[in-house]
């Protein structure tokens, strides 16, 4: 099943473990983001590895395998989604995620 992840997903894996890491890191998912994502992450990366419980190490090691399992689409792919995923959806800041769930027709 191919899923788009946000942020929010992003820096909730990498602060604690469960259920949203257990599911991220399942075969059956196929992620995707907007090439954004992980320079949003960048700007928060203080406040995340403050958050944490996760050593240092690990949190890098995880951050650097969701690198490696997420597949990042060009914004400029999203470009023909973004009227309609402006009509659509809930927060400006979700536009770019809706944009790609509509390009690849899948969930969010």
């Amino acid at each position: 099943m191919d899923l788009v992840v946000d942020a929010n997903i992003l820096f909730a894996v990498l602060v604690k473990e469960g259920i949203t890491e257990e599911l991220l890191f399942k075969n059956d998912f196929r992620l995707f983001a907007p090439e954004f994502i992980f320079e949003e992450f960048e700007k928060y990366r203080k406040l995340l590895e403050k958050k944490t419980k996760r050593t240092e190490s690990d949190f890098n090691l995880l951050l650097e395998i969701l690198q490696k399992r997420i597949t990042l689409i060009p914004n400029e792919e999203l470009r023909p989604f973004i009227e309609k995923s402006k009509r659509i959806s809930p927060d400006i800041k979700d536009v770019a995620y809706i944009a790609l769930a509509l390009k690849l027709n899948c969930a969010v």
